[in-house]
Order: C-alpha cells, then sequence, then structure tokens
C-alpha cells in the first residue's frame, strides 16, 4: 500500500512535469512560428513613409524628382501656369476627367490637378495597363503619337498617354489614372509621400 502511495505521488509529479516541460516545448518552438508572420525589417522599410526634401532640387520646367515608395517610383514635379491652363481642355478626350476612381485618386487629390499644391504634381510613375514606367513628355507641342498634345506621359510599350495631372486618354489600353499617391506637405520645402494630409494632421 505504501508503495502504491509513493507511485502515485510520483506519478503525478512526473505527469506535471512532462507537461510543464511540453508547454514550454511548445511556447518555445511557437516564437519563430508567430514571428514569420511578422513582415521583414526590409518589408516595413519598404512600405514606411518617405520624407523628400523637395528645396534640393531644381524645379525648372521639364524637371522631374523620382522617389522610391512601397518599390514604386514616386514623380515629383512642377507644372507651369501654362500647362494647368491647358488641363480643363482635356476633359473631353479623357477616360475619367474628374478622376472617379478613389482607388487611383485619394479624397484629397480629386481636383481638376490632382494634387495638393497645382503647381507641384506627386504621382505614382507606373502605367495602369501592364505596369510599365511611361515617359515624362512636358512639352505642350504636337507629338508624333498625338498631334494635339498638351503635354503628359507616354508609354511605348502598348501607347497609353496621360495628360500632365496623369489622366488617362480615351482610346488606349490603360484602363485608368495614373495613381496618386498618399503624401501631405510638412513645410514648404518637405515632404512626405505615403501619409495622406488627414493622417499627417
Amino acid at each position: 500500500m505504501a508503495n502504491e502511495g509513493v507511485n502515485s505521488g510520483r506519478r503525478r509529479f512526473l505527469t506535471a512535469t512532462t507537461a510543464v516541460v511540453g508547454a514550454v516545448g511548445v511556447a518555445g518552438a511557437s516564437v519563430p512560428f508567430i514571428s514569420s508572420w511578422k513582415p521583414s525589417a526590409r518589408a516595413q522599410v519598404a512600405g514606411a513613409p518617405v520624407e523628400v526634401d523637395i528645396s534640393k532640387i531644381d524645379f525648372e520646367p521639364g524637371m522631374r524628382m523620382i522617389v522610391q515608395w512601397r518599390g514604386k517610383p514616386v514623380w515629383i514635379f512642377r507644372r507651369t501656369p501654362e500647362q494647368l491652363a491647358a488641363l480643363p481642355s482635356l476633359n473631353d478626350r479623357l477616360r475619367d476627367p474628374n478622376s472617379e476612381n478613389a482607388d487611383q485618386t485619394p479624397a484629397f487629390a480629386k481636383k481638376e490637378y490632382r494634387s495638393i499644391r497645382p503647381e507641384l504634381a506627386v504621382i505614382v510613375g507606373i502605367c495602369t495597363h501592364l505596369g510599365c514606367s511611361p515617359s515624362y513628355v512636358p512639352e505642350l507641342q504636337p507629338q508624333a503619337f498625338d498631334a494635339q498634345w498638351q503635354g503628359g506621359f507616354y508609354c511605348p510599350c502598348h501607347n497609353s498617354r496621360f495628360d500632365l495631372a496623369g489622366r488617362v486618354f480615351e482610346g488606349v489600353p490603360a484602363p485608368s489614372n495614373l495613381e496618386v499617391p498618399p503624401y501631405h506637405f510638412v513645410d514648404d520645402n518637405h515632404l512626405i509621400v505615403g501619409i495622406a494630409p488627414e493622417e499627417g494632421a
């Protein structure tokens, strides 16, 4: 009878110890598994907002600054008063002149010039057809691909065309306007790509 009491106590001790060791093992094994769900440091950096110092570049007409955000090229360029004045004249030739597609144009940019400041455009430089990078054609003069050209972007891969607000022309393969990323101005010389104005306030 005494042996049975000792064996019973030993059995409970061994069962409890095994359960504790097993729980510790499961917890230890789950840490790297759960950690694998978290985005890598590289992925976090790739998706992080990007601060841009626009005071260091010469924004003469035709000049463009390119920064990377989430692996996408973001174009920052200045438009002249003449270029801005030409935008309304193109509305009849555009697929989405009022930028109704919210996936491509956030609410803060749902304007004719599709930007916070009329003269300064911030646009993702990826064609909405097959992901090519269109050429920047800032000149307000006829081009071989468009006799009534008023400046903008031209994708030579499949002849998609966009105006200087990134709005797509009718009758081209690209289905929608170029994307305007979320961004806001920190001050006169700095903007942050990746955070919309209401988020940065």
